[in-house]
């Protein structure tokens, strides 16, 4: 366990620098990665595209970790993530990644999803509810 999560945190320590320092000892060379909004990258060489390109653009502040969970060859890591672009957008979200691991320990596939931190009780007023008149933010 201790590896898996020492790998995870090397990941994202990754982000946080903005730089690779050693994507194929961490994914397999066919990895599956899915972000939470959508985007999908196929093989280690996609991914570390993606990362190149991506921290050109903008700058990851905030990837906390805050519990791992690890049952057989899968490990889930609940998170905090902060990051602000180049334009000034600045964006904030609660995440869980699902990690699955290769027979070499490194990452065969990860999934993310996320979850909207400005959260609010739509029936705060009564039985009927009440929702935010604003696009949803898909993580």
């Amino acid at each position: 366990m201790q590896r898996r999560e020492a790998a995870i945190r090397r990941w994202f320590a990754m982000w946080l620098r903005g730089q690779d320092e050693g994507l194929e000892e961490l994914f397999t060379e066919d990895v599956v990665y899915t972000e939470s909004w959508g985007p999908q990258y196929h093989g280690r060489k996609a991914v570390g595209h993606w990362f190149a390109e991506w921290n050109t653009r903008g700058r990851v502040l905030v990837w906390e970790i805050r519990q791992f969970f690890h049952k057989g060859e899968q490990t889930a890591v609940e998170w905090y993530f902060k990051n602000q672009m180049d334009s000034g957008t600045v964006e904030e979200f609660d995440g869980i990644s699902l990690v699955q691991w290769a027979p070499d320990g490194r990452i065969c596939a990860l999934k993310e999803f996320g979850c909207n931190r400005n959260t609010y009780d739509p029936y705060a007023e009564g039985d009927t509810p009440r929702f935010r008149d604003e696009k949803a933010k898909w993580f």
